[in-house]
């Protein structure tokens, strides 16, 4: 009987200490349990092959620190990445959870906000000065900066300089040019040329919400939670602007990505108002070599703005769990202060940073024969610096699912007024 109780204890003991075995390998799966203890992996989840996974290949062969560890890059959807940050974090685990984190410049509040001892400050390791104002904005919060800023996503008006011609304008005369003003010229092309101006799609109010920024404005108030639609200026002109290109029967009507980018490759706009990340899309078409040009895009007709706006854009940031310290480390000597690497993901990638002090490189200077001769990464650069700095909130999608409806209202009659106190009240009640 005593043999019997002795192999029991044993065995039960065997089963604890393979428990506690078991704890530790999840633990340390992924970037493990909050601390500062030393790894010797540390893991990294973006999305993109052909972009971000391949800006962190370049960044580790540019990496010029003292770590020694590994850095394992997992791809993953960006939805993808949403749902298990949110699943994850909320559920007050960091099982499984990477060092390295990309997200969305529109989304980070909405995480900075709800998590914030899941992130691991980077206001003693990057010197934020280095960087696009606008992108501090976004990627700190309560005077701490969390986010490591990465691409640009400054927006332009690129624009066919024959069908300019044909119509009697120059590239001078739409450069710095207010929407009101890029309306009238418009006009003028598709008479002189037959062409629509640009492309909109009902469903899709990216152009609106370039405009506001335009005037420093956003969906939200400044402590990017409470909706601000009644009584915003710059979104009321925004609309008046967007239903007025409407009517004036300027804009091609798109419904996907492939149809927006099929309708200036096969020629049937005379411009693009978009994100820099456009330019490969746009050099697709290379019959059209020398007949492009790209200028600051189009301000709202209001005073402060400027003609300079932002689409898009994402940073990196790292999780408050064991390996924080070789994490951040890694964005140290990596995207936080190496221009040699900015340099190369310009001319591997196209991937156009807001580390300023990499505009004076090389690469920043090259002559693009596509946009007839334009030092179009200079001039790009110059502009990402001008961008008004907004807090992004965290409710950008979400409010604007709600003033796509709103916008269809308006362009079948409703009263402007009316319908931004309607999707007011139907953002308060829907974001408590």
């Amino acid at each position: 009987m005593k043999k019997f109780y002795l192999m029991l204890l044993l065995v039960v003991g065997m089963v604890v200490l393979a428990a506690c075995s078991s704890g530790d390998e999840e633990t340390s799966e992924g970037g493990g349990s909050e601390g500062s203890s030393s790894v010797d992996t540390i893991t990294a989840w973006a999305w993109d092959p052909a972009f971000n996974i391949a800006a962190l290949e370049n960044a580790k062969e540019a990496y010029n620190g003292d770590g020694e560890y590994e850095v394992e890059v997992i791809e993953n959807a960006q939805d993808d990445i949403i749902q298990k940050l949110n699943t994850g974090l909320s559920s007050g685990t960091t099982n499984g959870m990477p060092n390295i984190v990309l997200i969305e410049d529109y989304r980070a509040q909405s995480f900075l906000q709800a998590y914030p001892d899941a992130f691991h400050p980077l206001t003693d390791v990057i010197n934020s000065d280095d960087f696009a104002e606008y992108k501090i904005a976004t990627t700190s919060f309560e005077g701490e900066q969390y986010g490591l800023p990465f691409d640009s996503g400054v927006a332009a008006l690129y624009v066919r300089t024959d069908y300019l011609e044909e119509a009697g304008y120059t590239v001078e005369d739409v450069t710095n040019i207010t929407w009101d003003e890029y309306i009238e010229i418009g006009k003028d092309v598709k008479e002189a040329t037959g062409k629509n101006m640009l492309t909109l799609d009902p469903n899709d109010l990216a152009q609106v919400r370039m405009m506001i920024q335009t005037n420093g404005s956003w969906y939200v108030d400044e402590d990017g939670s409470t909706p601000n639609l009644a009584g915003n200026e710059s979104l009321e002109k925004a609309f008046e602007t967007y239903k007025e290109m409407m009517d004036a029967d300027i804009a091609k009507i798109v419904s996907d990505w492939s149809q927006f980018v099929g309708a200036f490759n096969s020629g049937d706009v005379a411009s693009v108002p978009t994100g820099n990340w456009i330019t490969p899309s746009v050099k697709q078409a290379a019959d059209q070599s020398g007949n492009w040009a790209v200028v600051p895009m189009p301000r709202l007709d209001m005073e402060g703005a400027v003609n300079s706006s932002n689409l898009g854009g994402s940073s990196w940031y790292v999780l408050n769990v064991d390996g924080k310290e070789q994490a951040a480390d890694f964005m140290l000597n990596t995207f936080g202060s190496n221009p040699d690497l900015y340099q190369t993901l310009v001319e591997d990638i196209g991937a156009l940073g807001t580390y300023s002090p990499a505009a004076e490189g090389d690469a920043y200077a090259v002559e693009d024969e596509f946009f007839g001769g334009q030092q179009l990464l200079t001039d790009l650069s110059t502009w990402t610096d001008e961008i008004p700095a907004v807090n992004y909130g965290l409710h950008t999608y979400a409010i604007e699912d709600i003033l796509v409806t709103g916008m269809q209202d308006y362009l079948n009659g409703a009263e402007l007024t009316t319908v931004l106190e309607n999707v007011q009240g139907q953002a308060e009640a829907q974001l408590k």
